[in-house]
């Protein structure tokens, strides 16, 4: 049976940055904590109270206006919804869907960085 991690990215090199994480999962609370962590992210969960007063001042900060755009790869298995994000900019907003296999990481893909060009294509439209 695959893991989310050997599915998602499939071009992920998975044992390089998995051995070295992997004692993470000896911990007591880690179970609860990864739980919690998806349980948010899907809006089942409160955030965090310690920072509440952070997120509320994130929540009530200024509109960003310079051009902004997301990528996301087309394997990846955690994707995010970008509606807030959209009402947090006014600059422009583009979403770029880097494919062939990519995954959750785009830096782990090793590939070449996408990143200029959606700089320019941004800068361009």
């Amino acid at each position: 049976m695959s893991s989310f991690w050997q599915l998602a990215p499939p071009k992920w090199d998975f044992d390089a940055t998995f051995k070295p994480s992997a004692k993470t999962f000896n911990s007591p609370d880690h179970v609860a904590i990864v739980v919690r962590n998806y349980r948010w992210l899907v809006g089942l969960a409160n955030g965090e109270t310690k920072i509440g007063d952070l997120e509320k001042r994130f929540a009530e900060a200024p509109v960003v206006t310079a051009p902004a755009c997301a990528m996301e790869g087309d394997s990846d298995g955690a994707p995010r919804p970008y509606q807030c994000l959209r009402e947090k900019l006014s600059g422009g907003y583009k979403r770029r869907l880097i494919k062939d296999g990519i995954g959750h990481n785009l830096p782990e893909a090793r590939l070449p960085n996408p990143l200029p060009k959606a700089v320019i294509d941004i800068a361009e439209s």
